[in-house]
């Protein structure tokens, strides 16, 4: 069982998925609100993943991340005391804190080995939700750390894929790569059946659809306007960089990779009480240049 919840100012969709028989859940990338222009957080959006936890009664007993966001901040930690359940993360979230603790400075109070987070799967670890299997696959390309979730069948692939009419995520973060994301891709397309369900981490409707989940591998197999129909890995790669050369930093990147790389714990109280997240001044030019 999936149910998801929509952050519209994001466009992302958190996730519970749940086994019917033993009601044991995990929540997959929940959002914690934040409003750039006051500094402030709220958790109506993580409310929300709460409240189909309690209505239907479950046990939750994993919180994942599919990777470190660079659009919204992580509510894994304001949940985490709800139901004491281990934080998971791709082993490698290790490799994009060292690059973000010497962009904010942050080595007097951080240590970038993935303690913050309570499991770091490796390519290939199993789990358990209930009774359902779980396999993480590495799938890097969007960034190096992501990973996809296999739980039943069901895929949980982050930012790897959009539905077949919006293709695919960028790859112009610090040490993405659209020829890693192309053969992340394939490690779900080739691998997983067709009536896989394949659900998303974002999506921005059309001018004819609103914003949707889920979709299936024989889908985005045949119709996924960046990867389907058997583009080549070649074609991929170029039309990637050209459109990511388009795009702009994610609005919200400076404060949520600071929150994200703790596993959504703010940063410590300074001596007046008050938790600061740090933005770097002049040093980034175009596409990331000085990161």
């Amino acid at each position: 069982m999936v149910r998801s919840v929509f952050h519209a100012p994001s466009h992302t969709f958190s996730y519970v998925v749940w086994d019917p028989a033993t009601r044991q859940a995990a929540i997959i990338d929940p959002v914690l609100d934040y409003d750039p222009a006051a500094g402030r957080t709220d958790t109506d959006t993580a409310q929300q993943v709460l409240d189909i936890v309690e209505a239907e009664s479950l046990t939750v007993v994993w919180l994942l991340e599919t990777h470190a966001h660079a659009d919204h901040l992580t509510a894994a930690a304001w949940l985490k005391p709800h139901f004491e359940a281990p934080v998971g993360i791709g082993e490698r979230i290790t490799e994009v804190q060292a690059r973000f603790v010497a962009l904010f400075n942050l080595s007097a109070d951080f240590t970038a080995d993935g303690r913050q987070f309570d499991r770091l799967f490796a390519d290939g670890e199993t789990f358990t939700v209930g009774d359902l299997p779980a396999e993480v696959i590495h799938t890097p390309g969007h960034t190096s750390d992501h990973v996809s979730y296999v739980i039943g069948d069901a895929v949980f692939v982050g930012d790897t894929l959009f539905l077949p009419d919006a293709g695919t995520a960028r790859c112009d973060f610090p040490a993405g790569s659209a020829a890693e994301l192309y053969h992340s891709i394939h490690r779900l397309l080739d691998r997983l059946p067709d009536h896989q369900r394949v659900f998303v981490l974002h999506d921005y409707g059309t001018d004819y659809r609103a914003p949707a989940s889920e979709t299936t591998i024989g889908d985005e197999r045949r119709e996924n306007i960046h990867v389907g129909a058997g583009a080549t890995e070649t074609e991929f790669v170029a039309m990637r960089e050209a459109r990511d050369r388009t795009l702009p930093m994610p609005t919200l990147i400076l404060p949520a990779v600071q929150v994200n790389i703790r596993a959504g714990v703010l940063p410590p109280a300074e001596a007046n009480g008050v938790s600061y997240l740090k933005i770097p001044i002049d040093t980034f030019g175009p596409h990331w240049q000085g990161l």
